[in-house]
């Protein structure tokens, strides 16, 4: 009857392993999914029940969206045999894993690339009329 008792008062207060994965990006507020489930605006988080590959996707307006396989590795409590142990004992185990992306601005957000080289151009030649005027000058 103790034995029962003790049994029964262990599996009440075992323990449980809580997984999240944690998405953050320079700059913040792009909208991130997870294996095509959006999880909100970086800084975000979201709860995940398995260990390997995923597809992270991450879109902010002016820049150049993301798209990803990213993996997880297991903690050795994961493993089968200690994972036993892990949700037996009366404590509480917590792996979060981080990703972090750094977003890049999207050329088409500064303007059309025609009139980016354009104005490149147009700058270059005015250079040249200073220059050519300078070297007039000093003669």
């Amino acid at each position: 009857m103790m034995r029962t008792v003790l049994i029964l008062i262990l599996l009440m207060t075992a323990g449980c392993v809580h997984r999240r994965i944690r998405v953050t990006s320079e700059p913040p507020g792009a909208i991130v999914w997870l294996n095509d489930t959006e999880i909100g605006r970086t800084p975000a988080e979201a709860e995940f029940t398995f260990y390997g590959s995923y597809d992270v996707r991450l879109e902010l307006e002016g820049y150049e969206p993301v798209h990803e396989a990213r993996r997880t590795k297991a903690p050795f409590y994961e493993y089968p045999g200690p994972d036993l142990i892990a949700e037996a004992l009366p404590m509480n185990f917590n792996s979060l894993i981080e990703w972090h992306f750094d977003l890049e601005p999207n050329i088409e957000s500064t303007g059309p690339v025609e009139q980016v080289e354009a104005d490149l151009i147009e700058r270059a030649r005015r250079m040249r009329r200073q220059t050519e005027r300078t070297e007039a000058d000093d003669d």
